[in-house]
């Protein structure tokens, strides 16, 4: 039986707000289709720090104030969750998918974005990362998450995805509570492996992970669509 086919687009380090309008593009591509279109994953560095927070809320004006003072840009979006950081250093990973073709309902999806992100950490040489059930959904080595999970899904397409710590400046997490979890803390690959760990050496590990766990093909395309 054929694998499904989904699209990866691949953006270096770019403004998060160009994988916002690219992830939209493709949404509404996927919602004029008929189901058939598996759809694309998106790959990105963000080139600017961020502070995202997702449909629970999690910042109030007066922090989003207190952020942008940091030289932070600061957006409300529309996946779950509460509050994150994203910026230089971090892989994001924006699955528009349908989830049909797939032969996926939305917890798998999101429990295929956890297993991604574990066989990475494996891959990299470290075997101790594991998901945890919700309130902690993303993946963990001990109490230090390496990787957030926020999706939205709407009709069976789905958007948003995960952001996982490669190199990035941990201080940034310092000025909120990461996704509201209380006495938690954050780490990253380069953290732990005790190493400059680079986005652009992850991906090839993160592709393999996807292809493997999505059980699809990846069609690389050289510009966004």
């Amino acid at each position: 039986m054929r694998q499904p086919a989904v699209r990866l687009l691949r953006l270096s380090q770019v403004p998060y707000a160009e994988l916002l309008a690219l992830q939209e593009r493709w949404l509404r591509r996927l919602q004029a289709e008929t189901g058939t279109e598996a759809g694309a994953l998106l790959l990105c560095e963000p080139a600017g720090p961020v502070y995202t927070a997702g449909l629970r809320g999690g910042l109030t004006s007066e922090e989003a104030t207190r952020l942008r003072a940091l030289g932070a840009d600061v957006r409300a979006i529309g996946r779950g969750g509460l509050a994150t950081f994203h910026g230089p250093g971090q892989l994001l990973c924006h699955p528009v998918l349908d989830l049909r073709p797939l032969g996926l309902r939305l917890r798998a999806h999101v429990a295929a974005l956890e297993a991604c992100a574990v066989r990475l950490c494996e891959l990299q040489g470290l075997p101790g990362a594991r998901a945890r059930p919700p309130p902690y959904t993303g993946v963990w080595l001990g109490e230090r998450k390496i990787c957030a999970i926020g999706v939205r899904c709407g009709r069976h397409i789905t958007s948003h995805g995960l952001a996982l710590n490669c190199s990035t400046d941990l201080t940034w997490f310092e000025h909120i509570v990461p996704c509201g979890l209380v006495g938690t803390g954050v780490t990253s690959l380069s953290k732990e492996l005790q190493r400059h760990v680079t986005v652009d050496e992850v991906i090839p590990h993160f592709l393999e992970a996807f292809k493997e766990t999505y059980k699809c093909t990846l069609i690389s395309e050289d510009s966004p669509s």
